[in-house]
């Protein structure tokens, strides 16, 4: 690792009240000294303590300010640490960077800050990976779980799964070498019985991987309906803003308007499609067509209905499209004398859907009454939404979700390696067998918390944090 001072701005570029410019390294407590100037010296003041000064460059004053000095290793990067709080003004802010660099810093790379406390041992990769997924969290859940990251959850479940690996395969390894002592005849079975329990552990943190991407990326939601169904009116409503067109006239929107959605803790990121109909408008056409496309990928379909109008044709083919997806039918225009019902329209998901469905969704596709006009139904789409992908309440205090996808991947290859021990005990192989799978799945596991990863990927993931952190 260089160890070298680095420095660099960790707020954001743009007019504020408060700007910080961060110093790490051997000599940054030296650095400051060259170009502080108030009644202590700085690199003889005790650690945790804010001082009141000015920056200097030479004699022309640069800013007045407040640095805090923090002293290794009790800092995020475990070594000295001094963060200048200047005024926040994009200028000023540069300046002051420009002078700490004048003075010996050296810029720091894109992730540096985090990348040191990982490899000074202040924190593992899943959590220095949770470092960035705080700072870009859309939503509550996925803050939540980028901090439950943090403190080390995910750590902490894997390496109590490690911890029983390597036990198991130091007592092989020890019985191969002193077969005279330690008797190994039989061990296979309880070595089947462990290696079991384990996957059991690390195919629900696998799992968890659905419920997790979700609370990062939140749900790919496309909206449907014939016209006039009230798409955008929703759209609107649930964007707390006019964010499309609305008019009486058929065929109003063309296109595709997206727009991200904040609902009981997680994001939609929501389009809103042309009305599906037969047209011989060339342009609405075009509209449809893109609409049917955006089905194909979406996570969910929410199907509005106009349920004070009978079904037709264009209903008809919008339910050709919704066999095997996650999908909420909405029975808006709840506010008007209405012609279609739940049970309805559950005859006719039955008859249209379910009859050539090959999947059990189309079999529970939930169906809420709204206005969209007047804004009634929509706490319980919220509670269907949350029932239907985080299914129900979610607590971060025992429960581990994986966000990560290279986590996920580590864990799928861990899952081979001992679902081949497995097999091997099961065709009565030689224990050395078990030993080395088990190992692999000991090195999967070890590059999610960093300790078996190579340097190159190491500096492929800090290379994605923003500059500053």
């Amino acid at each position: 690792m260089k160890k070298d001072t680095i420095a660099a701005i960790s707020t954001g570029m743009t007019n504020s009240g408060i700007g910080i410019v961060r110093i790490s390294g051997d000599e940054a407590f030296h650095m400051i000294d060259r170009i502080y100037h108030g009644k202590e010296r700085l690199s003889e003041a005790e650690s945790h303590t804010i001082h009141y000064g000015y920056i200097k460059d030479k004699e022309e004053t640069i800013d007045e300010v407040l640095v805090m000095l923090m002293r290794s290793p009790r800092t995020f990067t475990g070594e000295d640490t001094v963060e200048i709080n200047c005024h926040g003004g994009t200028y000023v802010v540069k300046r002051v960077l420009e002078t700490v660099i004048k003075n010996g810093a050296r810029p720091a790379e894109p992730g540096e800050f985090t990348k040191r406390a990982f490899l000074n041992g202040k924190l593992d990769l899943s959590q220095a990976e949770a470092v960035i997924d705080v700072i870009t969290s859309q939503s509550e859940y996925a803050l939540q779980s980028s901090i439950s990251q943090l403190k080390g959850s995910v750590r902490k479940k894997i390496e109590d799964i490690r911890k029983q690996i390597i036990y198991h395969t130091a007592f092989i390894e020890t019985a191969l070498d002193d077969p005279e002592h330690i008797d190994i005849d039989g061990y296979g079975e309880t070595l089947k019985k462990v290696t079991e329990e384990l996957l059991v552990e690390i195919k629900k943190l696998i799992d968890s991987s659905d419920s997790g991407r979700i609370m990062k990326e939140g749900i790919q939601t496309v909206i449907v309906g014939k016209p006039n169904a009230g798409k955008s009116s929703l759209l609107n409503v649930l964007a707390g803003k006019e964010r499309a067109i609305v008019t009486d006239i058929e065929g109003t929107t063309r296109d595709a308007l997206e727009e991200q959605i904040q609902l009981k803790g997680l994001t939609l990121n929501m389009i809103d499609t042309a009305g599906i109909r037969k047209t011989d408008d060339i342009i609405e056409k075009i509209g449809v067509d893109k609409a049917k496309e955006y089905v194909k990928n979406a996570n969910l379909i929410i199907y509005v209905v106009d349920a004070s109008r009978p079904l037709d044709s264009n209903d008809n083919d919008i339910m050709s499209l919704l066999d095997g997806r996650k999908v909420i039918i909405l029975l808006n225009k709840s506010d008007l004398t209405t012609v279609i019902t739940k049970e309805k329209m559950q005859e006719e998901i039955n008859q249209k859907v379910l009859k050539f469905s090959r999947s059990a969704e189309a079999g529970t596709i939930p169906m809420i009454d709204i206005s969209a006009k007047e804004e009634q139904g929509l706490n319980e789409l919220e509670e269907t939404l949350k029932e239907m992908f985080l299914h129900g309440e979610v607590s971060f205090n025992d429960e581990v979700y994986i966000t990560n996808i290279r986590q996920k991947a580590a864990l799928i290859d861990a899952c081979g390696s001992l679902e081949k021990v497995i097999e091997s005990i099961d065709n009565q192989m030689p224990e050395d067998f078990f030993s080395i799978d088990l190992m692999d799945a000991y090195e999967s596991l070890g590059s999610i918390t960093g300790e078996t990863i190579g340097e190159d990927l190491v500096n492929e993931i800090f290379s994605k944090f923003c500059m500053g952190k």
